[in-house]
């Protein structure tokens, strides 16, 4: 017998805990939220893997390599792997985790997952072009009060309401 899922936090709550998280790591860190510099070092490390010397003289990629370089040695990539394992914590003990696959229902399974894959990578490549992605460079910018965080913030959500209404009207 399937129980029903609890209820999703109150905003208000979940709001709150979610900037004394943020006050609490720039105090105990130096450093805001983040991710994209996670899959950035862990890329460069597979890079390095994979094509060696093409790697290391990229000019993207090569800056961040060196002898010895891990991405493990990073509180970025810790905080990205804790941040995984408290969401599927969450999601277990709140009966809400599934696997689905959710998008237009008129474009079929494999051309769901292409438009996700593609709206990932768009989304990776603009957090690196920004320098932040929305945890980095949206609310750890907006906190500081910079700029460039409530430009990005409202660019991201314009961009993304804007996507949802055409996905909307011409695929739902």
């Amino acid at each position: 017998m399937q129980t029903a899922p609890k209820p999703y936090w109150n905003p208000y709550i979940a709001g709150g805990l979610l900037g004394l998280g943020l006050l609490l790591t720039f105090v105990l860190t130096g450093h805001g939220l983040g991710a994209s510099g996670a899959t950035t070092a862990i890329a460069a490390k597979t890079s390095q893997t994979v094509a060696g010397n093409a790697a290391e003289s990229n000019a993207y990629f090569g800056r961040m390599l060196s002898d010895g370089y891990n991405p493990l040695n990073f509180w970025i990539t810790w905080q990205l792997i804790g941040l995984a394992v408290g969401a599927l914590i969450g999601a277990l003990t709140a009966g809400r985790f599934r696997l689905q696959f959710g998008g237009p229902d008129k474009l079929g399974r494999a051309k769901r997952g292409g438009l996700a894959l593609l709206g990932g990578v768009l989304a990776g490549f603009g957090a690196r072009l920004s320098l932040g992605c929305t945890s980095g460079l949206g609310l750890s910018g907006s906190a500081t009060l910079g700029v460039a965080g409530f430009l990005f913030l409202i660019s991201f959500f314009a961009t993304g309401a804007g996507v949802g209404l055409f996905m909307k009207r011409y695929w739902a």
